[in-house]
C-alpha cells in the first residue's frame, strides 16, 4: 500500500455515493463528498423496497439496526386480482442470507437521513450545493474544479451522480438512459392495519397496482402504466390521475386512495434502462450506481445494486497497492456479470406486460435471478 494517504472525490450523495464514502473512510482513505442538491436529497421520494442483498450491505455500513427500527420487515409477496382477492402468496427468497429479512420497506427520506448521519460521523468532508468538473487527469490522479471555482487533486474520482450523470459525459462515456415504455405513479400514504407485506394486482386499467409497508404507520403505493408525454399531464392533476387509475382496485386500495389528495405528494416517473458496456472507468474516474446502470423497479434491485457497487469497489481499492486500469477493469468485470442479468430480467418483465404475453414465466425468471443474488457480490 502507498505510504501517502490517498484522497478520493465521491460525486453524488445517493445510495452508492454515501455507501462508498462510509466504507472508504473506514479504510482510512480521505474522502471529499460533493452533492449538487443543497438538501442532500433528504426529503425526496416516497418509499423503497430493500431486498436482502441491499440489507447485507447496509449491515456492512453499520446502519442495519437503524434501518430495521425505521422500516417494516416482511417475507412474502401477495398476488391479487384487481378486486383485491388474494390469488397467491409467494415466500420471498432471503437474498441477504437467512439471518436477514427477505425485504424491508422504508420511507426513502428516512433511509437517506440514516446514511447522511453515517457519512457525517465518518469524518468525510461534505460539500452540498456543489458540482464537480473534471479538468484533466494522468496516471497518478485527477484534477477537479468544484463549484466554488477551487481546483483539487485526487487519486480517484467515484462518479455516483445518478442516472443523468454529468461526470459520465465528461469522461467521454456516451451511454444514456433509455425509456422502456412504462411509467409509475407513486405516493406515500398511511398504512391500513391489514397491510403486512407487498401486494401486487395485475390487470385492470394499469399493468400493476401495488403497495409496500414502510413503517408501522406508513406505506407507499404505486400504479404502473404505459408512459405518456409528461407535457400532457399538468403537475396539478397528479393526485387526480393516480386516484383515477387506482380507484379500479379493491382490497386496501379504497382506504389508500382516500388519502391521495395533494398532487405535490404524488410522483410520476418513466421507467428507464441503462447498462454501460465495456468499462465503467476512464483513467482515474470510475462509475458506480445509477451512473453505470439502472433498470425498472420490477425486481426492486436498483438501490441494492448501487450499494453492492460501492461495497465491491471499496473492497478492491482498500486491498490494492495500485489503483490502475487493471484494478478498475476487474471491478467492471466483477460487477457486470451480476448487474447484467438483473437489468435484463427487470426490463424483460416489463416488456412482457407491454406486449401482453399471458404465459410469460415471470416467477421462473425472478426465482433464477434472485437465487443468483443470494451469492456474495
Amino acid at each position: 500500500m502507498s505510504s501517502t494517504p490517498r484522497r478520493v472525490l465521491v460525486v453524488g450523495g445517493g445510495a452508492a455515493g454515501n455507501a462508498a464514502t462510509i466504507l472508504l473512510r473506514r479504510a482510512g482513505i480521505d474522502v471529499d463528498l460533493v452533492e449538487e442538491k443543497d438538501d442532500w436529497n433528504a426529503t425526496a421520494g416516497s418509499g423503497i423496497t430493500l431486498q436482502g442483498n441491499a440489507l447485507r450491505v447496509l449491515r456492512e455500513l453499520g446502519v442495519w439496526e437503524e434501518v430495521k427500527a425505521a422500516g417494516f420487515p416482511f417475507g412474502s409477496v401477495g398476488i391479487t386480482a384487481p378486486d383485491g382477492t388474494v390469488l397467491h402468496v409467494q415466500r420471498d427468497l432471503r437474498t441477504g442470507g437467512d439471518d436477514l429479512p427477505a425485504a424491508v420497506g422504508m420511507q426513502r427520506p428516512r433511509l437517506q437521513r440514516i446514511l447522511i448521519d453515517a457519512v457525517r460521523a465518518s469524518g468525510a468532508t461534505v460539500r452540498l450545493g456543489t458540482t464537480a468538473t473534471i479538468v484533466d487527469q494522468d496516471a497518478s490522479g485527477v484534477t477537479v474544479r468544484l463549484g466554488d471555482g477551487g481546483e483539487h487533486r485526487y487519486d480517484l474520482v467515484i462518479a455516483a451522480d445518478g442516472l443523468g450523470s454529468a461526470t459520465r459525459a465528461q469522461i467521454g462515456i456516451t451511454d444514456e438512459p433509455e425509456p422502456t415504455g412504462m411509467a409509475i405513479w407513486r405516493v406515500a400514504a398511511p398504512r391500513p392495519a391489514g397491510v403486512q407485506r407487498t401486494d401486487l394486482a395485475y390487470g385492470g386499467p394499469a399493468f400493476i397496482a401495488g403497495y409496500c409497508p414502510t413503517s408501522d404507520t406508513t406505506l407507499y403505493a404505486y400504479v404502473v402504466e404505459k408512459n405518456r408525454d409528461r407535457s400532457s399531464i399538468p403537475p396539478g392533476s397528479y393526485a387526480e390521475e393516480m386516484v383515477r387509475l387506482a380507484s379500479a382496485y379493491g382490497g386496501a386500495w379504497p382506504e389508500i386512495t382516500a388519502t391521495i389528495t395533494d398532487p405535490a405528494q404524488v410522483n410520476y416517473t418513466w421507467f428507464d434502462r441503462l447498462l454501460v458496456e465495456g468499462a465503467w472507468h476512464r483513467g482515474r474516474v470510475v462509475l458506480a450506481g445509477d451512473a453505470a446502470h439502472c433498470c425498472p423497479p420490477t425486481m426492486a434491485q436498483g438501490a441494492a445494486l448501487s450499494l453492492e457497487d460501492a461495497w465491491v469497489l471499496v473492497q478492491m481499492l482498500a486491498g490494492a497497492d495500485a489503483w490502475d486500469d487493471e484494478l478498475l477493469r476487474a471491478y467492471y468485470e466483477r460487477r457486470i456479470a451480476r448487474v447484467r442479468p438483473v437489468v435484463e430480467a427487470s426490463v424483460q418483465i416489463g416488456q412482457w406486460q407491454l406486449d401482453g404475453v399471458r404465459d410469460a414465466d415471470v416467477p421462473g425468471l425472478m426465482a433464477r435471478t434472485m437465487t443468483m443474488l443470494r451469492e456474495l457480490p
